[in-house]
């Protein structure tokens, strides 16, 4: 079975990654904004990548057509994203891609938002982090700070059933071994 990444649940982390992943490289201010569009937005990563300077510039909403489920998306680009969408844009191209590669026009492959996500989680102790890791933290930043509703997660995430969004966000497993971890069976 493949490893699966969970969600980075702790608001402090998600600090503290963001602003190390601002100075790790020289690519810093990208990653740190595709990181932070990422836990904001709940995109798969893939789309994310697709995105294109033009489709933020000047903008507070952004809709976008899920590939996977072909439903269309509202991503909100709140006040304290913005300005680091505005700070990351204003020397940039429409026609450019947001995260851009150092190879030309085209935006980094989703083996590179992997590999610069795991290498964050590395530093922090997160061995189950990836590129998806973006989308399952925008899913539990929804399920606790909407009193930890599962249909806000359901909805938020565009999954088929509330089952699906509490496994996604690992609240299911988390369930499980607090079951079997309060089991006591004496004989």
């Amino acid at each position: 079975m493949a490893n699966s990444v969970e969600p980075i649940r702790e608001f402090e982390k998600i600090k503290e990654i963001s602003e190390y992943l601002k100075v790790s490289s020289r690519h810093g201010q990208r990653n740190q904004l595709m990181f932070l569009m990422g836990i904001n937005f709940g995109l798969r990563i893939s789309r994310l990548l697709e995105l294109k300077i033009r489709d933020v510039r000047g903008k507070d909403v952004v809709f976008l057509r899920e590939n996977k489920r072909g439903k269309e998306r509202k991503c909100i680009i709140n006040s304290e994203l913005k300005r680091y969408v505005d700070a990351y844009i204003k020397d940039k191209e429409d026609y450019e891609y947001l995260f851009s590669s150092q190879k030309g026009y085209k935006a980094i492959s989703r083996v590179q938002a992997y590999d610069i996500l795991r290498e964050a989680g590395q530093v922090f102790g997160l061995d189950k982090i990836g590129a998806h890791t973006l989308r399952k933290t925008y899913g539990w930043i929804i399920y606790t700070r909407s009193g930890k509703d599962p249909v806000a997660v359901k909805e938020a995430l565009n999954v088929g059933s509330v089952e699906v969004a509490l496994r996604y966000i690992g609240v299911i497993k988390d369930q499980s071994s607090n079951i079997i971890r309060d089991l006591k069976i004496t004989t």
